[in-house]
């Protein structure tokens, strides 16, 4: 599980990725995804929504699909079901991203030695608001 977690690869992203396309962000705020991509902007960093309505959140313009995005994405931060996230670690190796970001309880070992394997950075069951929280400590 620490290879998973690994500080090297949380630092990349939290530190040196501006881009993050949020996979399944919508405009829903009860929703999880909708206050990690507004503690993401308070931090800096840019959101992309990617959802199947491509909705604007938090006054960034949803995508459909990574595909659609027509400048780069650093970082793929997935909040899908396990079951649902490993095509978006695939897609997120094809489309050029820096790091791959499962959030917390999203857990796909295969995915993971994939991402690993096709030398992107990925990190597995936790969210960066807990770790700019751990940072502080």
């Amino acid at each position: 599980m620490s290879q998973w977690q690994e500080r090297a690869n949380i630092d990349l992203m939290l530190d040196d990725c501006e881009t993050w396309a949020i996979v399944g962000l919508s405009d829903n705020p009860a929703r999880t995804a909708y206050s990690i991509a507004a503690m993401l902007q308070e931090r800096g960093k840019r959101i992309v929504p990617i959802h199947p309505d491509a909705p604007v959140v938090h006054g960034e313009q949803g995508y459909a699909t990574l595909a659609e995005v027509p400048f780069p994405i650093d970082v793929v931060d997935v909040f899908r079901r396990s079951e649902d996230a490993g095509p978006f670690a695939d897609q997120a190796v094809a489309i050029g991203a820096k790091g791959v970001w499962f959030q917390l309880g999203v857990i796909d070992e295969a995915a993971f030695e994939r991402t690993v394997a096709a030398g992107v950075p990925m990190v597995m069951d936790t969210c960066p608001a807990i770790e700019w929280r751990n940072r502080s400590r």
